[in-house]
């Protein structure tokens, strides 16, 4: 410490940003601000929601910095990792989550793939809905800004979807309180495809 720092100006936390533009926090070692429990819950709280808002805040304009929409992830992002290196894209939500964009999307609590210009290739951790089955996203394409499309392979077919519907990042319904949706078709052991799909639609209106 300088010769004249008056100790008691020390903040008791602080925190920085590291490499892989995460938030730590570093408590403060000094014994002269002491803080009581309450205080010192509270600034963990605050600077933990800071840190989660600010995470999400930089991969969605990472995705944006890249030619993709920031709505790809939705606000529920806990952390991220980027490797400018190799193009791994690593991002950890605040938990598994149903997100709504022309139909359901289905994000795991970690979702990964490799992030070039325009693209997200090796897609992990990212479902859509089709005709009332699950299917894998395995990347996502924007091969022309001006077009307004955007590309989503699914495996058997490339979705095509308008980029509007991803400007913006979505809210995503925790799965714990969205589980209905394969409750319905678990309980509809006497329905048909067609019921199923009616309890289905239903469940997503009270959802979102």
């Amino acid at each position: 410490m300088p010769l004249g720092a008056n100790p008691s100006t020390s903040p008791p936390y602080s925190y920085s940003t590291s490499s892989s533009s995460l938030l730590h926090l570093k408590p403060s070692l000094n014994p002269s601000s002491p803080m009581s429990i309450p205080q010192i819950l509270t600034l963990t709280l605050v600077l933990l929601a800071s840190t989660t808002s600010v995470a999400a805040d930089q991969v969605h304009e990472l995705l944006k910095s890249h030619g993709l929409p920031a709505g790809l992830l939705p606000k529920s992002v806990a952390s991220f990792s980027f490797s400018p290196d190799t193009g791994l894209l690593e991002v950890t939500l605040d938990s598994p989550c149903y997100a709504k964009y022309d139909g359901l999307a289905y994000f795991d609590r970690v979702v990964r793939g490799n992030l070039s210009y325009g693209e997200l290739e090796g897609v992990v951790g990212l479902k859509q809905e089709e005709l009332f089955v699950w299917l894998p996203v395995k990347g996502i394409l924007v091969s022309n800004p001006s077009s307004g499309v955007i590309l989503f392979d699914i495996g058997l077919a490339r979705k095509q979807l308008s980029l509007s519907l991803f400007e913006v990042p979505p809210d995503c319904t925790p799965e714990d309180e969205a589980g209905a949706i394969s409750m319905v078709v678990a309980n509809d052991d006497a329905g048909s495809l067609g019921r199923k799909g009616r309890n289905q639609s239903q469940h997503r209106k009270k959802m979102f």
